[in-house]
């Protein structure tokens, strides 16, 4: 039996629990969400790097579908609705293939039944408009983690990659990480500042996850996650989910990725425009610069540090499919998941590892926050917080 074989195998049993996929953001940006154009009960390999065949060839049995929308688009939590919507018409429509899933037993009563658990998760803090009332209105929605940024900073938190301003979490920053807590909502620290980070785990009694974010040490990027953040991840019980960004995995990528992101801005295109006249200005730019190319073994070589430095409890995978325009050479889109399980089966990683890694992690992190969530119930009420009461800022 080849490697391949065996992580297939593996997959049956212990399949991919994924921490972030943009396909609901794709299916705005290209369809206004006519599901019927963009039917994912068939390939879409022209369109999207998602659907559900190539789900099942790469053995994804959870997806955490982002509901995210810009942070420099106005109408934030309206658009944040669509999205959510959009992710249960998709649930509704291929009911024998999803299963709508709000906790760890579900995730589990998903993969009893063959199907694919579908949470959600919300990307930016800009989602909830600095209320936590619209917070709480997302969780009983079912949105079950939120990134606390996305590029650019909230009010309350720094992002990666802008410019620092509160320095990390300010107090009402804090307070959002608490009522999340309590609601049993996963604080996401992909996208923000290692100041955020470090200040979100000062703050958190539950675990937090990086939905998407990779290891610093191996790429300096803001975007991935210092050694000294991977290390305290053991004692929050938290998980980093390795992603597959080419600029975020491979140095070379980066310098190369501000060139292209420069020339789609040049064009009148966002750089993160994913549409087929963005793609067509980046695929002219490929030509006449070549990229430097990522492959699996440079996300397993993040993943090794990854396990170095937290330790196998603390690490998942998390694509970022559809809301990249390129990927790795052998992930090219959900498909690809059993070649890097083969390249970390010919690294040595054992059975039980890679069990933790595609699953059980995933799967104990979000019941490990509703266990938290259960006790502060008992002693906390709905905070009634603002950010103009605990930060000055007017709401």
């Amino acid at each position: 039996m080849t490697s391949l074989d065996t992580a297939r195998d593996l997959l049956r049993e212990f399949p991919v629990v994924d921490g972030h996929n943009d396909l609901p953001y794709a299916l705005r940006e290209q369809v206004r969400y006519d599901l019927a154009a963009r039917d994912i009960a068939a390939r879409q390999d022209d369109h999207l790097h998602t659907d559900l065949p190539r789900l099942r060839e790469g053995g994804v049995g959870a997806q955490y579908w982002s509901v995210f929308v810009r942070s420099d688009l106005p109408g934030a939590v309206p658009a944040t609705l669509e999205q959510i919507d959009c992710v249960r018409r998709l649930i509704e429509r291929y009911p024998t293939q999803l299963r709508g899933a709000l906790t760890a037993a579900d995730m589990e009563a998903a993969r009893a039944e063959g199907r694919i658990a579908s949470l959600m998760g919300a990307e930016g803090g800009h989602s909830i408009d600095n209320s936590l009332g619209t917070l709480r209105g997302l969780y009983e929605l079912g949105v079950r983690y939120m990134t606390l940024t996305h590029n650019d900073n909230v009010d309350w938190a720094d992002s990666a990659t802008d410019e620092p301003k509160a320095g990390g979490l300010t107090a009402f920053g804090r307070e959002v990480v608490r009522e999340m807590n309590r609601l049993g909502m996963l604080v996401d620290l992909s996208h923000v500042a290692a100041t955020t980070m470090r200040d979100a785990l000062d703050t958190s009694t539950a675990p937090v996850i990086f939905s998407h974010s990779s290891a610093r040490a191996v790429c300096d990027h803001p975007r991935n996650v210092p050694d000294d953040v991977l290390e305290r991840l053991p004692a929050n019980g938290g998980m980093a989910m390795v992603t597959f960004v080419p600029k975020f995995v491979l140095q070379a990528a980066v310098d190369w990725t501000v060139a292209a992101d420069a020339n789609m801005r040049a064009h009148g295109f966002h750089h993160l425009d994913t549409t087929a006249e963005a793609m067509a200005v980046h695929r002219a730019f490929q030509e006449r610069t070549p990229r430097p190319v990522a492959t699996v073994a440079t996300v397993a070589d993040h993943l090794d540090h990854m396990r170095e430095a937290a330790g196998v409890d603390h690490i998942g995978i998390g694509g970022d499919y559809d809301g990249t325009a390129f990927t790795p050479d052998g992930l090219n889109d959900v498909s690809g998941y059993p070649n890097l399980i083969a390249e970390l089966l010919d690294r040595g990683w054992s059975r039980a590892d890679l069990a933790k890694l595609t699953w059980q992690n995933a799967v104990r992190v979000l019941g490990a926050a509703e266990d938290v969530a259960r006790d502060l119930q008992t002693t906390r009420a709905p905070s009634l917080a603002t950010i103009e009461s605990l930060d000055g800022i007017k709401g």
